[in-house]
């Protein structure tokens, strides 16, 4: 361990607590700025899937799109900003904490050289292969003349992403272990930007519109439109060089791939992608089916990007927060640190969560309509994007827990675990999907009714799956905690409905920014009703939700005043 004055030693932060009350204020207000940080991406995220729908609407030209992004996307989910930054924030925190920040940033430059090496062989094995990767994972645009030779193209081009968003996640772990939160969560902001405003300026370059206002892009447009992604992945990763400065980081060429620690991340990494691969293998299988529907794949994308909204918010950014924290507690054998540390980010990841997935059901058809029923997008697509919306949000609580859960594994150097829960997901996720599509023909709402069931199912078997010695609290606690938190969220969807009815009967619906007033008043009356019942019923979580928004203003007065 290093000594308190070495200058190559930890970061003040990474000094041990002074108890678990400032802790966990601490990582709540890491976390909110986290948050915020997300909740801009999510939204520029969001403007980008609209964007895209508006320009292609849901059929031939987005299901290409989005198939082509899918499998690299994939392998940045499982790899890059899955496995990767699991392992590598894990491994790279304890050697800041054990062994001082220079042993650490060798580690790094040594990880950054072989990844270089590796993905760049990996991305030329995806362009030669692509024919094959699309007649797996969509064999169904074969019905649709000149789909799946447009997907091949496609995703020859985007293939080169995943090698940008790899070393950027490691950026992230460099900066997140020395207590830089808000840029790297703000990166993928930029992506979302520079692929918006680069895709459309170059759809509009290759296949000019007599009409602007009215475009009706060919194929040609989506060739820019990728273009534009795959540029946006490289501004993800150049946007947090300038931030490495700031905790003494120099990146140099070295490679070492003998590095001992290497082998430990890599230990670490090879079930960290199988065990979460879970949910992204899952939705790769999904769309294996919904290849068969000719908007299916669309339809679960767009009501996929809203579920992912409130995960990114509140589940990313308290795992963002909780796994190089509960990294170090673990290496200094502080379990009571990790016990408290681990309870207060489930807590208040469902905290957030479980209210969010009731809104998102309620609002489910008003909210699709205003975002994304614009251009080419239609009110069939809206109808049934709802649909597939209400069966994804019965899961948000599951996904928010996996991503809070699965990391600790790998802080207590047990990734069995979240490994032997990612297979059994992966199995019964096909079973599922056989069943509910095949025989029920429940068709695309039934893919994802199956992938809700599957998180919920994979993070109770991670919960109860914790060692006993960082178990966090007891069954009379947990119900306790669950049935006010279930009365607050009822509140807030009986709050949000009720306003909804009541513009139903209404003509608010069919007028111009009808449906904005209808979405902004019904979310601001759920949460309001929500925080009002949560109060009430003694939720600690919403006095330390309301602290935080209290020092937000206070700090933003304090600073017109000094202004």
């Amino acid at each position: 361990m290093s000594a308190p004055n070495d200058p190559h030693g930890p970061p003040p932060a990474a000094a041990p607590a002074r108890g678990s009350g400032e802790s966990n204020a601490a990582a709540h207000r890491a976390a909110g700025v986290v948050s915020l940080a997300v909740m801009g991406s999510r939204i520029f995220g969001l403007v980008r899937e609209l964007v895209f729908a508006a320009l292609f609407g849901a059929g031939k030209l987005l299901d290409a799109y989005l198939a082509a992004f899918q499998i690299p996307n994939l392998l940045r989910d499982l790899f890059a900003e899955g496995a990767l930054s699991t392992a590598f924030t894990t491994v790279f925190a304890k050697t800041w904490e054990e062994q001082g920040k220079a042993r650490a940033f060798s580690l790094a430059n040594h990880l950054l050289a072989v990844l270089f090496l590796f993905l760049s062989a990996v991305c030329l094995a995806g362009i030669a292969l692509a024919p094959l990767l699309i007649e797996v994972t969509s064999f169904g645009f074969h019905a649709v003349p000149g789909k799946f030779e447009l997907t091949v193209r496609l995703t020859r081009i985007l293939f080169p992403f995943i090698l940008f968003v790899a070393l950027a996640a490691v950026a992230m772990g460099i900066l997140n272990a020395g207590r830089i939160f808000g840029l790297p969560a703000s990166a993928s902001t930029a992506f979302n930007i520079v692929s918006v405003v680069l895709g459309v300026f170059f759809a509009y370059t290759v296949d000019p519109q007599r009409d602007p206002l009215h475009p009706s892009f060919g194929e040609a447009a989506v060739y820019g439109v990728c273009f534009g992604v795959l540029l946006g992945g490289l501004a993800q990763l150049l946007i947090q060089v300038p931030a490495f400065g700031r905790i003494g980081y120099r990146w140099r060429w070295e490679l070492d791939p003998k590095d001992p620690k290497l082998r430990e991340i890599w230990r670490l990494m090879v079930p960290s992608m199988i065990a979460g691969a879970a949910v992204q293998v899952n939705v790769l299988v999904n769309g294996m089916f919904a290849s068969e529907i000719n908007g299916g794949r669309s339809w679960l994308n767009c009501a996929f990007r809203l579920m992912q909204f409130p995960i990114g918010v509140f589940g990313v950014a308290i795992a963002t927060v909780t796994l190089p924290t509960v990294s170090r507690q673990h290496a200094r054998a502080d379990l009571d640190s990790f016990r408290r540390t681990l309870r207060h980010s489930l807590r208040l990841g469902l905290f957030y969560t479980v209210p969010a997935a009731v809104g998102l059901a309620v609002l489910s058809e008003p909210l699709i309509r205003l975002i994304y029923q614009h251009g080419r997008f239609s009110s069939w697509d809206t109808h049934q994007t709802a649909a597939a919306l209400e069966a994804y949000t019965l899961g948000l609580a599951g996904y928010a827990g996996i991503k809070i859960l699965a990391p600790c594994f790998y802080a207590l150097d047990a990734p069995a675990i979240p490994l032997r829960v990612s297979l059994f997901g992966i199995g019964l996720n096909l079973l599922l999907n056989l069943f509910l599509v095949k025989v029920l023909a429940f068709g695309h709402v039934g893919l994802a009714l199956t992938t809700s069931l599957v998180a919920l199912l994979n993070a109770a078997q991670l919960f109860f799956s914790l060692d006993r010695r960082v178990f966090p609290g007891g069954a009379g606690s947990w119900l306790s905690f669950l049935w006010r938190l279930a009365l607050a969220s009822a509140a807030c969807g009986l709050a949000a409905a009720g306003l909804v009815r009541a513009a139903e009967r209404s003509s608010l619906p069919g007028l111009p920014l009808g449906d904005a007033l209808l979405v902004a008043g019904a979310v601001a009356a759920g949460a309001l009703a929500f925080f009002a019942a949560a109060r009430a019923l003694g939720l600690e979580e919403c006095r330390e939700a309301i602290d935080l928004l209290r020092r937000i203003v206070f700090r933003r007065r304090n600073g017109r005043g000094r202004g």
